[in-house]
């Protein structure tokens, strides 16, 4: 997918975004993709939808995926590999002895399951740690959870489209954030997203707030020359980013990485602490 960012001056100048992309370019092994380029926003087609202050821009080229299939073909592949699939099935309590594990599982019609492991891989995302802390229970009394996630909410507005064309775009905000806007089922824009801790115990009860869709129609506005409102709004949705604690202040600036923890002072357990989509298919291998 090409990406354009339209230069805005008050931002970064563009000798800085040309470093930038230069670095994006070689730093890694480019096969595939399309190398970076400046572009005449007045010219190319990507600039027609744009207020017409911008006049420069830049194009550079990423990967896309649907995050749904990619879950779907992971869990195929395991499955074409032993792995028993089931799916809408919670683990409600798993209890840790010297050489295995014995879990209790609750299937979408509320019948329970037991079943035994020799070791278990904690890789539940934003319910990582409450399942350390709730769910798996310990040999020896010895701790499970050594680490802490921050989860971050990150919120998506869908509007009907607003260009033609096969290119995304990536916008500076004032506040230092990037949104992008994304073509979207043919017919619609996806524009995202945001950045807002959250606490309590249910992740997947996150949902788009107001402020948020006030935000990602006003810092797109400023790019778009057709203005986004709230009522352009056809459709929401919402993740949240397990990441992994590191003191930041800045939910935009705690670390994307993920670590992998290990412990093997009774049954193995071996834990899954942040990470992101660009890099699950290989934490997953």
């Amino acid at each position: 997918l090409r990406f354009v960012m339209p230069h805005d001056p008050s931002m970064r100048p563009a000798w800085m975004i040309r470093i930038g992309l230069f670095m994006y370019d070689h730093l890694a092994k480019r096969e595939v993709l399309p190398p970076s380029r400046g572009i005449d926003l007045r010219q190319h087609p990507a600039g027609a939808p744009l207020k017409a202050q911008y006049r420069r821009g830049f194009v550079y080229s990423d990967g896309w995926v649907d995050d749904a299939r990619l879950v779907v073909l992971n869990a195929i592949d395991a499955r074409s590999k032993g792995a028993e699939v089931l799916t809408r099935t919670r683990c409600i309590h798993a209890q840790r002895g010297a050489d295995g594990w014995v879990a209790t599982l609750e299937g979408p019609d509320g019948a329970h399951r037991t079943v035994r492991a020799r070791a278990v891989v904690n890789a539940a995302g934003p319910w990582a740690e409450s399942f350390l802390r709730g769910v798996a229970q310990s040999a020896r009394g010895e701790a499970l959870a050594t680490k802490s996630l921050r989860l971050v909410k990150g919120s998506h507005i869908i509007v009907p489209r607003l260009f033609d064309h096969d290119h995304a775009y990536i916008f500076q905000n004032p506040d230092k954030r990037i949104i992008f806007a994304i073509p979207y089922q043919g017919a619609f824009t996806l524009i995202g997203t945001t950045d807002i801790e959250i606490s309590g115990d249910d992740p997947g009860a996150a949902r788009i707030a107001q402020e948020e869709i006030d935000y990602l129609c006003t810092q797109a506005s400023r790019y778009f020359d057709k203005a986004i409102v709230p009522a352009d709004v056809v459709w929401t949705y919402s993740g949240v980013r397990p990441l992994l604690d590191d003191a930041s202040g800045d939910p935009s600036a705690v670390t994307r990485d993920y670590l992998l923890e290990s412990n093997t002072t009774a049954a193995p357990l071996l834990s899954v602490w942040g990470g992101k989509i660009t890099t699950f298919r290989k934490l997953a291998e």
